[in-house]
Order: structure tokens, then sequence, then C-alpha cells
């Protein structure tokens, strides 16, 4: 190549080599947690109040009832977090059959989040034939699981003030016979972490005092690949309460421990 040649070879380079002007950095669009909330036998109310927790962030959150029959037939695959609220735990244990509930199991195991509230906590323990085996709880004084309703004090561990964002130690929620959580023994599940133990009690209907104080009211834990978090008492039917259920669902589908802004 003669010298013209290289100096326009050059020249080209260096126009080649100029800075281009900056670009803004393009992300992807980030899509609401899918969130499938249970109603049929068992609990048929329930999902009114968890939407409401939810539908105040609907860039966040997107959520649909499912049946027990749906939940047999695999709609699971289309989300992300599945919440078992109030009602009966055995109801909705015997509504799901064995292949619903194995298939809330391997949804957990595969990835995804279950939150259970009160009756989906019962479902999600590992002491019952109807339970779901998924957190390494047993319930105590089953005997009188039907021991009244009122509010309660929550005393709140460190880990739960920083991932509920909750400032003070203790709070007060509403309470409806809700499982005594403490741990069982099963060795093929990982210890549950308490978040929250009661700190006062409900004693009614014969059941005894000085059982109830002390026992896990929330509590975390991993299944497989997937995330539990459940709670005895009712967050989501309390005034003030409802970012839990929100920073709850946050974790179970993206494992962050403290809320997302």
């Amino acid at each position: 190549m003669n010298r013209i040649g290289c100096v326009k070879g050059l020249l080209l380079l260096a126009l080649v080599s100029l800075p281009v002007a900056a670009q803004p950095a393009t992300h992807p669009t980030t899509r609401p947690i899918r969130v499938a909330i249970y109603q049929d036998a068992g609990s048929m109310t329930a999902a009114t109040n968890i939407e409401k927790c939810l539908k105040v962030d609907p860039a966040r959150f997107s959520y649909k009832r499912v049946s027990a029959e749906e939940i047999q037939d695999g709609v699971l695959k289309d989300f992300d977090v599945l919440v078992q609220g109030g009602g009966s735990g055995s109801a909705q244990g015997k509504a799901l059959e064995e292949s619903g509930r194995e298939n809330i199991k391997q949804f957990v195991k595969s990835g995804h989040g279950y939150l259970g509230i009160c009756a989906g906590a019962y479902l999600a323990s590992s002491d019952y034939t109807w339970s779901l085996h998924i957190l390494n709880a047993k319930v105590l004084d089953r005997a009188h699981w039907n021991r009244g309703g009122g509010q309660v004090q929550l005393a709140l561990t460190d880990a739960a003030r920083q991932q509920l964002a909750i400032d003070q130690p203790t709070i007060e929620c509403r309470y409806n016979q809700g499982p005594l959580l403490s741990p069982d023994t099963k060795a093929e599940l990982p210890a549950y972490t308490p978040l929250a133990t009661f700190a006062s009690e409900i004693a009614l209907k014969g059941a005894p005092k000085g059982v109830m104080i002390g026992t896990t009211a929330f509590a975390r834990s991993t299944f497989g690949s997937g995330r539990v978090f459940v709670s005895s008492p009712h967050p989501e039917a309390t005034p003030g309460l409802d970012p839990i259920v929100r920073r709850a669902v946050e974790w179970l589908a993206t494992g962050q421990e403290a809320p997302a802004p």
C-alpha cells in the first residue's frame, strides 16, 4: 500500500475510534410479583383482606384467586408466590388432596414462595397427615386450637424488624386461633428462623394459661430452592400492619433480607 493509502487508512481508523455520544442505559422492565391467593374450602373469605394489602402497589404485585382444583391442575406454574389464608387448615389440606399438596410442595421446592397465615400456617407445618410438611414446625396444645381470638402482643426479633421495617420491638396484632408453633425435629427439613413470638396470650374456651406466651408467631424458612413465611396471627386484618404482608411476599419472591424501596 502506498503512503496516501496508509494515511487514508489511519484517518478512517481514527474516525471509527472517536467516542460516540453516551446513550441512556436500558434495563428490562421488572414485572410485578405474581401472587396466587387460595380461595376454596377452608378459606372462602380470607382473599379479600390479602388483596387489600397488595392492591396498593399494582406496579409491584399482581394477584389472582385460585381454587384447589386449579392447583391440582398445575395453575401455580404461572405464579411466583402462593398465599394460603385463614380459615381451616385441615379443610384446605383435604380440599387440595394429595395431588394439590404435592403440587404446592414442588412449586416451593423449585424456587417459589409460600405465605401461610393462620390456617395457612397450620397447613405449612410438619405436624399433620393433611399438612404440607414444608416448615419444620409442630403445633403445641393441639387439643385447644379453638382458644379464642383478640388482640395480642408480638415480640419481634432483630431479623424481623429489619426485614419488616418495623422500629418498635413489639407490635399488637389480631389473633384468631392460629397455631402455637414450636420447632420440630424432622431431619429432612431445615430449622426455621423465628421472627416473632407471642408476648401475651388468648386462653379462652378451656385453653390453659401460660402455654401461648413464647411460642412462635412469625417464622421463615427455606424448602428446597424456595422460601416459606408463616404468620399465626393476622397482620392482613390488623390496621397498619398490611406492609408486613407485602414485605413477606417481597422476600418470598426475591430473597431480599431488607425491604425493597
